[in-house]
């Protein structure tokens, strides 16, 4: 679905992204992991059309969209979500999602006075659709609440929900645990598997929660300092030495690779081994 052919990227004299190889599958959930600063979110932005590389390609279904902007890439079926949802806060849930379907009629002046049958009746079909995604979602009881008021698990449901109403065919979602409590966490992992596994959704996801990885990806992509260090399999990777040094700076020594847990992974937090080195977006305390 994704190729990912080498690409590289430097801001001034750090090296952000250095040459990444490897391949999201289509019909796949692939996770993308690594301490902050890693490169990872550099790596989405280049993917979804927001940065332009300094080396490499990226295909898409085998074809060349190097450095094609982020709306091109929309029409051919690539989203990207992020770290921090950008909903309409002013407007309710329901018209955030109504809004998302691009070419609507009603957004013509001369239609909207002239050919206002069909406004209506593609407003409905719209509207359907919204309703039927805030169903899937369970999101219908605040459907007509503004969508500033949403919780932040809410709104990352939001986020995923307006990707429903496009024409997706492959879906970055930029840490959709970070900052979401445990009940609406399962939500979210949740609607993803489901939309995998019955609409074909292709996803790649960058997260923090190794339970959430563990759950839902296979293969797993570990970046750090720019490059590919490992991937395959949570449990390949969980053992592989260079991942452990990566997130703890070594100090797995003497602990054995079995020790090795998804707390440790956690751990690579700003501030430590895997500090920030390039991904602004990622930083949180």
């Amino acid at each position: 679905m994704i190729q990912i052919d080498g690409i590289s990227k430097a801001f001034g004299g750090l090296q952000a992204v250095d040459s990444v190889h490897f391949t999201i599958a289509k019909g796949g959930i692939t996770g993308l992991i690594g301490p902050n600063g890693a490169g990872k979110s550099t790596l989405f932005a280049i993917l979804a059309g927001f940065l332009p590389p300094d080396r490499g390609r990226v295909l898409l279904d085998g074809e060349d969209v190097t450095g094609l902007p982020p709306h091109t890439l929309f029409h051919r079926g690539l989203v990207r979500t992020f770290q921090i949802p950008h909903e309409f806060s002013r407007m309710t849930v329901r018209e955030n999602l109504m809004i998302v379907p691009p070419g609507q009629a009603g957004e013509s002046l001369p239609h909207a006075w002239f050919r206002w049958g069909r406004v209506k009746r593609e407003d409905r079909a719209v509207g359907k659709k919204a309703d039927e995604v805030l169903a899937f979602l369970n999101l219908t009881h605040v459907m007509d609440e503004l969508a500033g008021n949403l919780s932040g698990g809410q709104k990352k449901l939001l986020e995923l929900g307006r990707t429903m109403m496009t024409d997706a065919k492959v879906v970055l979602l930029d840490e959709p645990g970070a900052g979401v409590n445990r009940t609406l966490l399962n939500s979210i992992r949740d609607a993803i598997r489901r939309l995998n596994q019955e609409r074909g959704y292709t996803f790649c996801l960058i997260e923090h929660d190794m339970d959430l990885i563990a759950q839902l990806c296979d293969p797993v992509v570990v970046m750090a300092q720019g490059r590919v260090i490992a991937q395959g399999a949570m449990e390949q990777v969980r053992a592989n030495t260079e991942v452990q040094e990566a997130y703890l700076g070594g100090g797995v020594s003497g602990r054995g690779v079995s020790a090795m847990t998804e707390a440790d992974i956690g751990r690579g937090r700003p501030g430590g081994p895997g500090g920030d080195n390039g991904d602004p977006e990622e930083w949180r305390p």
